[in-house]
């Protein structure tokens, strides 16, 4: 009996090694494909409450590991995009905690990612209202938006969101040269759906900036 405690502990303890030893893509890669499940193919007013069921998930990933970056991004993604589909003061509140996720972080790793703590930070700072409601400062974004695109200057996401910005702030021939890049981003393995769909929000932008663009 006690030889085969011992195996069945010896088992267990090398499962658990496993695990701890997983990559980190294959750990959030549920987080990712479900998070663009819900932005891309379920319905707006649906989305709010599977953000909030998907957060759930995402935090109990973070707090299983609490030295790897990714988690974090991933819950603070997924928190914020709850904050964005409910709206309100209420969203306040969300918008914060993805704040501290994205800001611990970057204390374990910036570049993981590539970066996109970074790009998540600042479109947080350019999106929520400046104080005394909020944290918003356009300053501190532009700030981030650049230390995300020094780390991955090809990439989609960088891309769209800094553009998105810049339109925002009436930069749009600016903005519309980094829509124009995310377009020819690279597709990322395992991200089709994601993939697909930010391009089609960059295309629904480039369209609906080309007036303003003459």
């Amino acid at each position: 009996m006690s030889r085969l405690k011992s195996l069945i502990l010896a088992a267990c303890l090398t499962l658990a090694s496993a695990a701890q030893a997983a990559p980190a893509d294959d750990l959030i890669r549920p987080i990712q494909d479900r998070w663009a499940e819900i932005k891309y193919q379920q319905p707006e007013k649906q989305q709010a409450d599977l953000y909030h069921e998907l957060a759930g998930q995402a935090r109990k990933l973070a707090e299983a590991q609490p030295n790897l970056a990714p988690a974090l991004i991933w819950e603070a993604i997924v928190v914020s995009s709850e904050a964005g589909a409910r709206g309100g003061l209420g969203a306040l509140s969300m918008a914060k905690e993805a704040k501290r996720l994205l800001e611990e972080s970057l204390k374990l790793d910036e570049k993981a990612l590539n970066g996109s703590a970074y790009t998540s930070l600042a479109t947080l700072y350019a999106k929520v209202p400046r104080w005394p409601i909020g944290f918003g400062d356009k300053a501190k974004a532009e700030e981030l938006f650049r230390k995300s695109l020094a780390i991955n200057p090809s990439g989609i996401d960088p891309n769209f969101f800094y553009g998105e910005y810049l339109i925002d702030e009436d930069r749009v021939a600016e903005g519309r040269r980094y829509l124009e890049k995310a377009l020819s981003a690279a597709p990322r393995p395992g991200r089709e759906t994601a993939d697909q769909g930010r391009r089609r929000e960059i295309q629904a932008l480039l369209s609906k900036t080309a007036k303003d663009a003459r």
